[in-house]
């Protein structure tokens, strides 16, 4: 079996206990001190809210190039979740959700480079953005509002397809394309429109319009 290094980073010590305690029940992860010279595959930023300061330790990790994150949060609303999608976050789950297996699950859809949001919150994303892609504060959209005609009609179904939660393969048996095929299209999907993760695609599209 492949295991997946994992560290935690938490709002205080109780916190951070609680989450190793949660993750040691899997028997999948390493779980690794974030001073270790060994650097993660995915790291868990566990916070009560998405603070300023815990936007920037997102950013931080994401900056590294090499490890994902899951970010574990108390209270969520559209203008936060939209700012941790945008700052680097793949997979939000709210703490009172997170299970043992629940948790698990997320480090492991963050591992694969999946992303997932809770169905409700993406409401609330499409609620905080508003029509046309502006948010509630007037903001324009996604890298200054780039127009869905530059978008191909395959590469529009994929983007609707991972707001609606569909994995890789699920696109790819929805769309009658190989696997491989969706990845590659995600990826020049994802690099071309400089998102930082299919989370963030969602935000994207939901920006856009698309959705």
């Amino acid at each position: 079996m492949v295991r997946t290094a994992v560290s935690v980073l938490a709002d205080d010590p109780v916190t951070y206990a609680g989450v190793l305690g949660q993750l040691r029940h899997s028997d999948e992860f390493d779980l690794l001190p974030w001073s270790s010279d060994r650097t993660p595959d995915v790291v868990v930023v566990a916070a009560d809210t998405m603070t300023c300061d815990q936007l920037r330790r997102v950013e931080a990790v994401h900056a590294g190039g090499r490890s994902r994150v899951v970010a574990m949060v108390g209270e969520i609303d559209g203008a936060a979740l939209l700012a941790t999608v945008e700052a680097g976050a793949c997979v939000i789950v709210r703490r009172r959700e997170a299970t043992n297996e629940r948790l698990a699950d997320a480090v492991r859809v963050a591992a694969a480079g999946d992303g997932s949001l809770p169905a409700d919150l993406l409401g609330r994303l499409f609620n905080h953005v508003g029509p046309g892609g502006r948010s509630a504060e007037g903001g324009g959209g996604a890298r200054g509002g780039t127009p869905a005609r530059s978008l191909s009609h395959r590469e529009l179904r994929v983007l609707r397809l991972l707001a609606d939660g569909y994995s890789t393969a699920e696109i790819a048996g929805e769309l009658a394309y190989s696997e491989s095929t969706i990845k590659s299209a995600i990826h020049e999907l994802t690099s071309r429109l400089e998102l930082r993760n299919r989370s963030h695609a969602v935000a994207f599209a939901v920006r856009a319009g698309l959705i």
